[in-house]
């Protein structure tokens, strides 16, 4: 059975649906999220509308980017455009500086984002960090853990260090199977990232950061040695004071910086 019947809308696999159905956690979700009137909020995969209605009733207007047609049909018949702005289409390609961000009115990111894209949504909005506000989401608990990690523990690889590079992060609060139809095999978790200040952030080549970080990843049980060798040498690990001998997920976000920089710095 690869759909499930909710509320007269087949949940589809291919996107990802679980749709979220229990008041509480919804009232607590838009409780942590402290929608206020006249921002500018966007919505990711709204599916039946279950955070979209709490969110529109305090904001007065929503964006929403929905891909699936009946849902986007749904929504329409339900909400006049003077309430809600549906844009169609992929999360994944969608280009959120398109809906403003300006620095009077910066944008807000919210959604109960699909388990089988979350980890390249979750890049794909790093991308956008300058126009956001702060993002607001659910997501599988496992996929949080890796967000927040701290170094030196079994969570911690590229996801941790990118985001956390750009974002502050912080754990919400876990969501249980229960709370969804169909119900997922896993447990859920809400995440809020906001962006650090550019002046934070560090890095004088964000690509090539980006670069380090996925080699030293690459090969878990390889050391910085064997995993950087197409950028550091003997010398350059003498020179960061760090040793060669250890693995990619006992360095810091900050020491991951300092080794792209001072490759920046030696080209």
């Amino acid at each position: 059975m690869h759909d499930f019947d909710t509320d007269g809308h087949r949940a589809r696999k291919r996107f990802g649906q679980n749709f979220l159905s229990d008041p509480n956690t919804i009232r607590r979700i838009i409780d942590g999220i402290r929608p206020q009137a006249g921002e500018r909020m966007v919505e990711i995969g709204p599916g039946l509308g279950a955070m979209t209605a709490p969110l529109i009733e305090r904001l007065g207007h929503l964006h929403v980017v929905e891909i699936d047609r009946d849902l986007i049909a749904r929504l329409r018949e339900t909400y006049p455009p003077t309430q809600l702005t549906i844009h169609e289409g992929d999360a994944l390609k969608f280009d959120f500086a398109s809906l403003g961000g300006e620095e009077e009115k910066p944008l807000r990111v919210v959604g109960n984002l699909p388990y089988n894209i979350s980890t390249p949504i979750l890049f794909h909005l790093a991308g956008f960090a300058e126009h956001v506000k702060d993002m607001t989401f659910m997501l599988q608990k496992e996929v949080v853990m890796r967000m927040v990690a701290a170094p030196g523990t079994e969570e911690y690889g590229r996801l941790s260090v990118m985001l956390q590079y750009r974002f502050r992060m912080g754990r919400l609060f876990d969501v249980p199977p229960g709370a969804f139809r169909p119900a997922p095999k896993v447990m859920s978790s809400i995440v809020r990232m906001a962006p650090l200040p550019p002046e934070e952030l560090g890095a004088q080549d964000e690509a090539l950061l980006g670069r380090i970080v996925t080699a030293a990843f690459g090969q878990r049980r390889k050391t910085l040695k064997n995993t950087l060798r197409e950028f550091v040498g003997e010398a350059d690990f003498d020179a960061l004071g760090l040793d060669p001998g250890l693995r990619g997920e006992k360095l810091s976000v900050a020491q991951f910086v300092a080794i792209a920089n001072h490759c920046s710095a030696r080209r």
